[in-house]
Protein backbone atom coordinates (compact mmCIF):
# COMPACT_ATOMS: atom_id res chain seq x y z
CA UNK A 1 0.00 0.00 0.00
CA UNK A 2 1.08 3.58 -0.63
CA UNK A 3 -0.06 6.91 0.84
CA UNK A 4 1.17 10.34 -0.22
CA UNK A 5 1.25 13.43 1.99
CA UNK A 6 1.42 16.83 0.29
CA UNK A 7 3.04 19.49 2.48
CA UNK A 8 3.10 23.28 2.03
CA UNK A 9 6.79 23.38 1.11
CA UNK A 10 10.04 21.44 1.39
CA UNK A 11 10.84 23.09 4.72
CA UNK A 12 7.72 21.44 6.15
CA UNK A 13 9.21 18.06 5.23
CA UNK A 14 12.46 19.02 6.96
CA UNK A 15 10.50 20.06 10.06
CA UNK A 16 8.66 16.71 10.14
CA UNK A 17 11.93 14.80 9.84
CA UNK A 18 13.27 16.74 12.82
CA UNK A 19 16.80 17.83 13.73
CA UNK A 20 19.21 15.44 12.02
CA UNK A 21 16.16 13.35 11.01
CA UNK A 22 15.49 12.24 14.58
CA UNK A 23 11.68 12.12 14.13
CA UNK A 24 12.05 10.21 10.89
CA UNK A 25 14.14 7.61 12.69
CA UNK A 26 11.42 7.30 15.34
CA UNK A 27 8.90 6.58 12.59
CA UNK A 28 11.28 4.11 10.98
CA UNK A 29 11.81 2.28 14.27
CA UNK A 30 8.07 2.13 15.03
CA UNK A 31 6.58 1.22 11.65
CA UNK A 32 7.59 -1.22 8.93
CA UNK A 33 7.34 1.36 6.13
CA UNK A 34 9.50 2.99 3.51
CA UNK A 35 9.48 6.79 3.74
CA UNK A 36 10.23 8.67 0.53
CA UNK A 37 10.60 12.44 0.33
CA UNK A 38 10.71 14.39 -2.91
CA UNK A 39 10.41 18.12 -2.72
CA UNK A 40 7.30 18.97 -0.70
CA UNK A 41 5.86 15.44 -0.85
CA UNK A 42 6.21 12.48 1.52
CA UNK A 43 5.23 8.98 0.42
CA UNK A 44 4.73 6.01 2.76
CA UNK A 45 4.97 2.48 1.37
CA UNK A 46 4.42 -0.87 3.08
CA UNK A 47 1.72 -3.13 4.48
CA UNK A 48 -1.70 -1.52 4.79
CA UNK A 49 -1.89 -1.60 8.60
CA UNK A 50 1.63 -0.21 9.01
CA UNK A 51 1.15 2.53 6.41
CA UNK A 52 -2.20 3.63 7.84
CA UNK A 53 -0.82 3.78 11.40
CA UNK A 54 2.25 5.72 10.27
CA UNK A 55 0.08 8.06 8.15
CA UNK A 56 -2.07 8.85 11.19
CA UNK A 57 1.02 9.74 13.24
CA UNK A 58 2.53 11.88 10.48
CA UNK A 59 -0.79 13.74 10.10
CA UNK A 60 -0.80 14.52 13.82
CA UNK A 61 2.85 15.54 13.65
CA UNK A 62 2.03 17.92 10.82
CA UNK A 63 -0.77 19.50 12.83
CA UNK A 64 1.55 19.92 15.81
CA UNK A 65 4.38 21.37 13.76
CA UNK A 66 2.25 24.29 12.55
CA UNK A 67 0.71 24.94 15.99
CA UNK A 68 2.00 26.53 19.13
CA UNK A 69 2.99 23.27 20.80
CA UNK A 70 5.46 22.25 18.13
CA UNK A 71 7.25 18.90 17.92
CA UNK A 72 9.73 17.21 20.21
CA UNK A 73 11.09 13.70 20.59
CA UNK A 74 8.80 13.19 23.59
CA UNK A 75 5.73 14.31 21.61
CA UNK A 76 6.54 12.02 18.67
CA UNK A 77 7.10 9.09 21.06
CA UNK A 78 3.69 9.70 22.65
CA UNK A 79 1.99 9.88 19.24
CA UNK A 80 3.65 6.62 18.14
CA UNK A 81 2.73 4.79 21.34
CA UNK A 82 -0.87 5.97 21.07
CA UNK A 83 -1.11 4.78 17.45
CA UNK A 84 0.39 1.39 18.30
CA UNK A 85 -1.83 0.69 21.31
CA UNK A 86 -4.70 -1.65 20.28
CA UNK A 87 -8.28 -0.99 21.33
CA UNK A 88 -8.88 -2.71 24.69
CA UNK A 89 -11.85 -4.77 23.47
CA UNK A 90 -10.16 -5.78 20.23
CA UNK A 91 -6.96 -6.64 22.14
CA UNK A 92 -8.77 -9.03 24.48
CA UNK A 93 -10.56 -10.65 21.53
CA UNK A 94 -7.26 -11.06 19.67
CA UNK A 95 -5.56 -12.64 22.71
CA UNK A 96 -8.50 -15.03 23.09
CA UNK A 97 -8.17 -16.12 19.47
CA UNK A 98 -4.50 -17.03 19.86
CA UNK A 99 -4.73 -18.48 23.37
CA UNK A 100 -2.74 -21.70 23.82
CA UNK A 101 -4.97 -24.37 25.34
CA UNK A 102 -2.67 -27.39 25.47
CA UNK A 103 -0.02 -26.17 27.90
CA UNK A 104 -2.19 -25.67 30.98
CA UNK A 105 -0.96 -25.11 34.52
CA UNK A 106 -0.73 -21.37 34.03
CA UNK A 107 2.32 -21.82 31.79
CA UNK A 108 0.75 -20.70 28.54
CA UNK A 109 2.30 -17.36 27.51
CA UNK A 110 0.22 -14.53 26.14
CA UNK A 111 1.39 -12.18 23.40
CA UNK A 112 2.60 -8.89 24.84
CA UNK A 113 2.06 -6.85 21.67
CA UNK A 114 -0.38 -6.87 18.79
CA UNK A 115 2.34 -7.91 16.33
CA UNK A 116 3.21 -10.91 18.51
CA UNK A 117 -0.47 -11.90 18.52
CA UNK A 118 -0.60 -11.56 14.71
CA UNK A 119 2.47 -13.79 14.56
CA UNK A 120 0.70 -16.52 16.55
CA UNK A 121 -2.41 -16.06 14.43
CA UNK A 122 -0.35 -16.46 11.25
CA UNK A 123 1.06 -19.77 12.53
CA UNK A 124 -2.46 -21.11 13.04
CA UNK A 125 -3.56 -20.06 9.55
CA UNK A 126 -0.52 -21.04 7.44
CA UNK A 127 1.80 -24.01 6.90
CA UNK A 128 4.95 -21.87 6.60
CA UNK A 129 5.52 -18.69 8.61
CA UNK A 130 8.58 -16.46 8.48
CA UNK A 131 9.05 -14.20 11.49
CA UNK A 132 11.66 -11.46 11.05
CA UNK A 133 12.59 -9.05 13.80
CA UNK A 134 15.27 -7.83 16.21
CA UNK A 135 16.51 -9.54 19.34
CA UNK A 136 14.13 -9.78 22.27
CA UNK A 137 10.86 -9.71 20.33
CA UNK A 138 9.82 -13.26 21.27
CA UNK A 139 10.31 -14.83 17.83
CA UNK A 140 11.78 -18.08 19.14
CA UNK A 141 10.00 -18.20 22.48
CA UNK A 142 6.51 -17.91 20.98
CA UNK A 143 7.32 -20.41 18.22
CA UNK A 144 8.41 -22.98 20.82
CA UNK A 145 5.30 -22.30 22.93
CA UNK A 146 2.97 -22.80 19.97
CA UNK A 147 4.88 -25.93 18.88
CA UNK A 148 4.52 -27.47 22.34
CA UNK A 149 0.84 -26.56 22.37
CA UNK A 150 0.33 -28.42 19.07
CA UNK A 151 2.21 -31.42 20.42
CA UNK A 152 0.26 -31.61 23.68
CA UNK A 153 -3.07 -31.28 21.87
CA UNK A 154 -2.09 -34.16 19.59
CA UNK A 155 -2.34 -32.14 16.37
CA UNK A 156 1.23 -33.03 15.40
CA UNK A 157 3.42 -35.88 16.64
CA UNK A 158 6.72 -34.14 17.23
CA UNK A 159 8.82 -31.00 17.35
CA UNK A 160 11.94 -30.58 15.21
CA UNK A 161 14.40 -27.88 16.21
CA UNK A 162 16.98 -26.68 13.73
CA UNK A 163 19.57 -23.92 13.73
CA UNK A 164 22.53 -23.23 11.44
CA UNK A 165 25.92 -23.76 13.07
CA UNK A 166 27.64 -20.89 11.32
CA UNK A 167 30.60 -20.59 13.68
CA UNK A 168 31.56 -24.23 13.05
CA UNK A 169 31.06 -23.87 9.32
CA UNK A 170 28.64 -26.81 9.63
CA UNK A 171 31.70 -29.05 10.24
CA UNK A 172 30.24 -30.55 13.36
CA UNK A 173 32.59 -33.51 13.30
CA UNK A 174 35.42 -31.39 14.70
CA UNK A 175 33.52 -30.81 17.94
CA UNK A 176 33.83 -33.38 20.75
CA UNK A 177 31.06 -35.75 21.75
CA UNK A 178 28.06 -37.28 19.99
CA UNK A 179 25.78 -35.41 17.60
CA UNK A 180 23.64 -33.98 20.37
CA UNK A 181 26.69 -32.68 22.23
CA UNK A 182 28.02 -31.09 19.06
CA UNK A 183 24.88 -29.08 18.31
CA UNK A 184 23.91 -28.22 21.90
CA UNK A 185 25.75 -24.86 21.91
CA UNK A 186 23.91 -23.74 18.79
CA UNK A 187 20.48 -24.89 19.97
CA UNK A 188 20.75 -23.57 23.54
CA UNK A 189 18.17 -20.76 23.00
CA UNK A 190 15.63 -23.35 21.84
CA UNK A 191 16.38 -25.56 24.85
CA UNK A 192 16.03 -22.56 27.15
CA UNK A 193 12.59 -21.82 25.74
CA UNK A 194 11.49 -25.44 26.21
CA UNK A 195 12.77 -25.41 29.79
CA UNK A 196 10.36 -22.57 30.52
CA UNK A 197 7.45 -24.92 29.84
CA UNK A 198 8.64 -28.23 31.25
CA UNK A 199 11.13 -29.69 33.75
CA UNK A 200 14.51 -30.78 32.41
CA UNK A 201 13.65 -34.43 33.12
CA UNK A 202 10.50 -34.19 30.99
CA UNK A 203 12.42 -32.61 28.13
CA UNK A 204 15.01 -35.39 28.32
CA UNK A 205 12.18 -37.92 28.11
CA UNK A 206 10.70 -36.13 25.08
CA UNK A 207 14.07 -36.21 23.34
CA UNK A 208 14.63 -39.89 24.16
CA UNK A 209 11.19 -40.75 22.71
CA UNK A 210 11.77 -38.60 19.58
CA UNK A 211 8.96 -36.22 20.49
CA UNK A 212 11.58 -33.48 20.31
CA UNK A 213 14.29 -33.92 17.67
CA UNK A 214 17.46 -31.88 17.32
CA UNK A 215 18.27 -31.62 13.63
CA UNK A 216 21.44 -29.82 12.51
CA UNK A 217 20.95 -27.96 9.27
CA UNK A 218 23.96 -29.80 7.86
CA UNK A 219 22.04 -33.11 8.11
CA UNK A 220 18.66 -32.08 6.69
CA UNK A 221 19.36 -33.05 3.07
CA UNK A 222 17.45 -36.18 2.06
CA UNK A 223 14.96 -35.98 4.94
CA UNK A 224 11.20 -35.50 4.63
CA UNK A 225 9.97 -33.63 7.69
CA UNK A 226 6.40 -34.80 8.21
CA UNK A 227 3.77 -34.75 10.96
CA UNK A 228 5.86 -32.33 12.99
CA UNK A 229 6.14 -28.73 14.06
CA UNK A 230 9.48 -27.54 12.67
CA UNK A 231 11.35 -24.47 13.89
CA UNK A 232 14.31 -23.09 11.96
CA UNK A 233 15.91 -20.48 14.21
CA UNK A 234 18.56 -17.86 13.34
CA UNK A 235 17.66 -18.35 9.69
CA UNK A 236 19.48 -15.19 8.64
CA UNK A 237 22.60 -17.35 8.82
CA UNK A 238 21.33 -19.80 6.20
CA UNK A 239 22.69 -19.39 2.70
CA UNK A 240 20.26 -19.22 -0.21
CA UNK A 241 21.02 -22.85 -1.06
CA UNK A 242 20.53 -24.03 2.52
CA UNK A 243 17.19 -22.21 2.75
CA UNK A 244 15.98 -23.85 -0.47
CA UNK A 245 17.11 -27.27 0.74
CA UNK A 246 15.41 -26.83 4.10
CA UNK A 247 12.08 -25.53 2.76
CA UNK A 248 11.81 -28.37 0.26
CA UNK A 249 12.05 -30.94 3.08
CA UNK A 250 8.53 -30.03 4.29
CA UNK A 251 6.14 -32.99 4.43
CA UNK A 252 2.39 -32.95 3.81
CA UNK A 253 1.39 -32.90 7.48
CA UNK A 254 3.75 -30.36 8.99
CA UNK A 255 4.07 -26.77 10.09
CA UNK A 256 7.23 -24.74 9.67
CA UNK A 257 8.21 -21.54 11.47
CA UNK A 258 11.37 -19.76 10.31
CA UNK A 259 12.75 -17.02 12.56
CA UNK A 260 15.63 -14.61 12.20
CA UNK A 261 17.02 -11.11 12.44
CA UNK A 262 18.26 -9.83 9.08
CA UNK A 263 20.33 -7.14 10.82
CA UNK A 264 22.56 -9.80 12.42
CA UNK A 265 23.86 -11.89 9.52
CA UNK A 266 27.05 -13.77 10.41
CA UNK A 267 27.70 -15.27 6.99
CA UNK A 268 30.85 -14.38 5.03
CA UNK A 269 30.39 -11.21 3.02
CA UNK A 270 30.30 -13.07 -0.29
CA UNK A 271 27.33 -15.19 0.88
CA UNK A 272 23.79 -13.83 0.63
CA UNK A 273 21.42 -14.56 3.51
CA UNK A 274 18.71 -17.03 2.56
CA UNK A 275 16.27 -15.22 4.86
CA UNK A 276 16.76 -11.94 2.99
CA UNK A 277 16.53 -13.69 -0.38
CA UNK A 278 13.40 -15.69 0.44
CA UNK A 279 11.26 -12.61 1.06
CA UNK A 280 11.29 -11.65 -2.60
CA UNK A 281 10.71 -15.24 -3.72
CA UNK A 282 7.85 -16.47 -1.53
CA UNK A 283 5.93 -13.42 -0.31
CA UNK A 284 2.38 -13.56 -1.67
CA UNK A 285 2.20 -17.37 -1.99
CA UNK A 286 -0.95 -18.83 -0.42
CA UNK A 287 -0.10 -20.76 2.74
CA UNK A 288 3.12 -18.81 3.33
CA UNK A 289 3.04 -15.83 5.71
CA UNK A 290 5.61 -13.22 6.66
CA UNK A 291 5.39 -11.55 10.07
CA UNK A 292 7.66 -8.66 10.92
CA UNK A 293 8.32 -7.63 14.49
CA UNK A 294 9.91 -4.30 15.30
CA UNK A 295 11.66 -2.49 18.12
CA UNK A 296 8.32 -1.82 19.80
CA UNK A 297 7.77 -5.60 20.22
CA UNK A 298 10.90 -6.10 22.35
CA UNK A 299 9.90 -7.65 25.67
CA UNK A 300 13.27 -8.18 27.33
CA UNK A 301 14.91 -5.68 29.69
CA UNK A 302 13.94 -2.11 28.76
CA UNK A 303 17.58 -1.40 27.86
CA UNK A 304 17.45 -4.00 25.07
CA UNK A 305 14.97 -1.79 23.23
CA UNK A 306 17.28 1.20 23.71
CA UNK A 307 20.30 -0.80 22.54
CA UNK A 308 18.54 -2.11 19.41
CA UNK A 309 17.33 1.39 18.61
CA UNK A 310 20.81 2.82 19.03
CA UNK A 311 22.31 0.31 16.59
CA UNK A 312 19.49 0.75 14.08
CA UNK A 313 19.84 4.52 13.96
CA UNK A 314 21.85 5.66 11.02
CA UNK A 315 22.31 8.93 9.22
CA UNK A 316 19.06 9.93 7.52
CA UNK A 317 18.61 10.03 3.75
CA UNK A 318 19.43 13.06 1.72
CA UNK A 319 16.28 14.93 0.92
CA UNK A 320 14.91 13.65 -2.33
CA UNK A 321 16.05 10.14 -1.42
CA UNK A 322 14.33 7.35 0.44
CA UNK A 323 14.73 5.47 3.66
CA UNK A 324 13.67 1.87 3.81
CA UNK A 325 13.45 0.18 7.14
Amino acid sequence: MQKTIKLPDQQSVVDLFGPRDIYLRQLRDAFDVKVISRGDTMTLQGRRDEVEACFAVVTQMQQRSVGRKGLSQKVVTALVESACAPDAGQWEELKERVALTGLGGGKAPEPRTEAQARYMEAIAANDIVFCIGPAGTGKTYLAVAVALDYLKRGELNGIILCRPAVEAGERLGYLPGDLRSKVNPYLRPLYDALHDFMPRSTLEEYIENDLVEILPLAFVRGRTLDDAFIILDEAQNCTVGQMKTFLTRLGKSAKLVVTGDITQVDLPHEEQSGLIDVQGRLEGIDGVAFTRLTERDIVRHRLVKEIVGAYQRESGPEKGGALEK
